[in-house]
């Protein structure tokens, strides 16, 4: 199905056509209505601009070996877009592809409206844009549809990806290599746009090094993206998608506080997602003012043991019985134990372990287990032994968003307040509830800032391909401003590549952003949460709002980070 505007009251209305679709009755008065939002831009989208080519580019690490890797990219200046002429001659149809990779994030599908808009305006329709279906593998097998506008209008502002869907394969071998260059000669794609987080970066630009070694025409630019706001820079201030998911689960969070406070009797444990980075539970916390939220970057730096994190929020718990308060809520990131430098150790083990064994019934397997290693594997509570045995993932990591640490950290409290009321240290009553928000993030509709930051996403990526770049990485900034002072350009991929040693050779890899423990917004985190800790001092943002006053607030951490480097 199609859709079509009828008798100018804002509803859509199915109408026949030949491409797949989102159905009319699917969609609730919201969605319909975000349906015809007129999106703002940039001025410097607006008018006719430059591509201004900065200084050359350096590497977040390992220079030497970023240089083996990407020899045709290493060093290329990042660029930025200024008032200028030249765009109003460049009136060449171009034909480009989309792939959207890894998890979903808010917004996707505006990046996307972005690409065909400004398609659409600057090259007079003379342009086609494919979307390759279900990710890299889209590629890779040559599965495409042509994005035209009927196709495309039913998912504007509209959350998922279900579009042209995604998928987390990746392009690494020179025979997968081979396969997406005889796609896009079949396509005869000028360039290729990646919408993904940090795996799906690095892809992209072993891709843009691959089709400029073989001296293709075609040219890869990224666009950030992850919920986990962990790819970021000076230059990318922000990944999208953060932005919604952290107001959906502070709204949820919210609920959670308003119940603790209606019975009085429960304390409710968060696991958020996040599994390498804290930004969703330090972004969650400041939305909302938890009684306890555990950021896995601070767990980290102070050597913390399991043990130690358990008797902090034990500690609390019977603080605030005193006080008459036996309820509470605290937020835990889902990357939790991997932060603990004993539990690190523990999975480092157990990997090993099970590379080379069968986890036997009877346990000789511990054997292996160093002494302090099967001790606190011993430690732990049954449900949570069996979860860290469990399949590892593609790259031989633990399944962390299968390991309940929330459940974990109940049974763990649970039990230090019975040995404190053996000892009459504690006397109140504890019910612990667990929570895991992850997928209901992903999903939602995405809010006025997401919405927008994605379109200008998406015509920053348009424009970097129409001025012949390739290798680099859609930026937008200047984000506390109003939409047309926001700046555009773009950031050299490799500025942002690491090498990890894996299966004895160097791969390139996007160092993540981690809390900064030093940044704005932990600082303002840490000199509050005391007072959290004990005083109730809750809030409940409710739903994401497109409309009012709060409807074009942005994130706490992005406006606190930004506020730092002003």
């Amino acid at each position: 199905m199609a859709y079509t505007k009828a008798n100018g009251n804002g509803r859509v209305f199915p109408v026949p056509a030949a491409v797949p679709g989102r159905f009319a009755s699917e969609y609730s008065e919201v969605q319909t209505s975000r349906l015809h939002i007129s999106l703002p831009l940039p001025s410097v989208l607006k008018n006719p601009f430059d591509v201004v080519d900065g200084p050359p580019s350096f590497t977040a690490g390992n220079p030497e070996e970023i240089a083996k890797l990407f020899p045709n990219l290493f060093g290329q200046p990042s660029a930025m877009l200024m008032p200028g002429d030249s765009s109003e001659r460049l009136d060449k149809g171009l034909r480009i592809g989309v792939v959207l990779s890894g998890g979903q994030a808010p917004g996707g599908h505006n990046v996307i409206s972005g690409i065909f808009d400004f398609l659409q305006r600057r090259t007079k329709g003379k342009s086609k844009l494919y979307g390759f279906r279900g990710g890299p593998i889209g590629i890779m097998k040559c599965k495409y549809v042509e994005l035209t506008e009927d196709f495309i209008y039913p998912y504007r502002n509209q959350g998922g990806f279900d579009m042209i869907c995604s998928g987390r394969d990746k392009i690494e071998t020179p025979e997968q290599f081979k396969q997406a260059e005889e796609t896009v000669r079949k396509l005869d794609l000028d360039g290729l746009v990646v919408i993904g987080g940090d795996d799906s970066n690095t892809n992209a630009c072993l891709l843009a090094q691959n089709f400029r070694a073989k001296n293709m025409k075609t040219r890869v630019i990224g666009c950030p993206k992850t919920i986990d706001g962990d790819l970021k820079c000076k230059e990318v201030p922000a990944s999208f998608g953060f932005d919604t998911a952290c107001k959906l689960y502070a709204e949820m969070i919210g609920n959670v506080m308003k119940d603790a406070r209606s019975t009085g009797k429960y304390y409710h444990f968060v696991r958020l997602m996040g599994r390498a980075a804290s930004h969703i539970t330090l972004e969650c916390a400041l939305e909302t003012h938890p009684n306890i939220a555990i950021i896995g970057e601070e767990v980290a730096a102070n050597k913390q043991t399991l043990k130690s994190v358990t008797g902090y929020i034990t500690d609390i718990i019977c603080k605030r019985s005193e006080l008459g308060y036996n309820y509470g809520v605290i937020l835990i990131p889902e990357g939790l134990i991997d932060f603990i430098p004993e539990v690190q150790q523990l999975i480092a083990e157990l990997n090993e372990i099970l590379a080379q064994d069968v986890v036997d019934k009877e346990g000789l397997w511990k054997k292996k287990l160093r002494r302090q290693s099967h001790e606190l594997f011993e430690f732990l509570p049954e449900a949570i032994q069996e979860q860290l045995l469990l399949e590892r993932d593609p790259h031989g990591n633990v399944q962390v968003a299968k390991i309940e640490t929330e459940n974990m950290l109940i049974q763990m409290v649970e039990n230090e307040l019975n040995e404190r009321k053996q000892e009459y240290k504690y006397n109140g009553q504890f019910r612990g509830q667990s929570h895991f928000f992850g997928y209901e993030g992903r999903c939602g509709l995405p809010s006025n800032f997401d919405a927008n930051y994605c379109y200008a996403l998406g015509f920053a990526a348009g424009a970097l391909l129409q001025s012949g770049k390739t290798g680099l990485i859609s930026s937008v900034g200047n984000l506390a401003a109003p939409v047309e002072e926001w700046t555009v350009g773009g950031t050299a991929l490799t500025s942002l590549m690491d090498v990890e040693r894996r299966h004895g050779k160097f791969k390139p890899v996007i160092k993540k952003a981690l809390v900064e423990l030093e940044g704005a917004p932990f600082k303002k985190f840490a000199s509050l949460r005391d007072d959290w800790a004990l005083m109730n001092r809750y809030l409940s943002p409710g739903p994401v709002q497109f409309v009012g006053p709060t409807a074009n607030m942005i994130n706490q951490t992005l406006l606190l980070e930004l506020g730092a480097q002003a």
